[in-house]
């Protein structure tokens, strides 16, 4: 992976982790920690869903992939909508985990560039489900 490709991915753990340090260090209220949080995870989870979209339309691929593709986006909103109730954090951190299983199996990429990939999102997605898990303690 080239080396801006996992800069960029480990600056966008930076509001997972900042947020429930955030309340931590009393720098913000515990709702405005989780309400940030939240629209953060939902924000960057339709990005996933762009990354299959663009996948579908660049191989042709114009099946199941490209309705798949709305779904993070779908999730991400929903999970906004019903962000008062704290199991949308699991929701969330679970679909974290979903997409990057189907990004295993489904995204056209050489296969040094999908190990190296996968790889990438394994250890990302990692630290984002355990943000998600540091957050739903802090808030129940």
């Amino acid at each position: 992976m080239p080396y801006s490709v996992v800069l960029l991915g480990v600056a966008g753990l930076i509001p997972f982790l900042a947020m429930p340090i955030a309340y931590s260090f009393n720098l913000l209220s515990l709702t405005q920690s989780a309400i940030y949080f939240m629209q953060y995870s939902a924000v960057l989870l339709s990005f996933f869903g762009g990354i299959h979209w663009w996948d579908s339309i660049s191989n042709q691929r114009y099946g199941k992939q490209m309705y798949i593709a709305m779904l993070p986006s779908i999730i991400g909103w929903l999970c906004l909508v019903f962000s008062h109730d704290p199991k949308t954090l699991g929701v969330l951190s679970l679909s974290y985990v979903a997409i990057l299983v189907y990004d295993k199996f489904t995204l056209s990429l050489p296969k040094g560039q999908i190990v190296s990939y996968i790889s990438l999102r394994i250890a990302l997605t990692s630290v984002v489900v355990i943000s998600h898990a540091w957050m739903i303690y802090l808030i129940t």
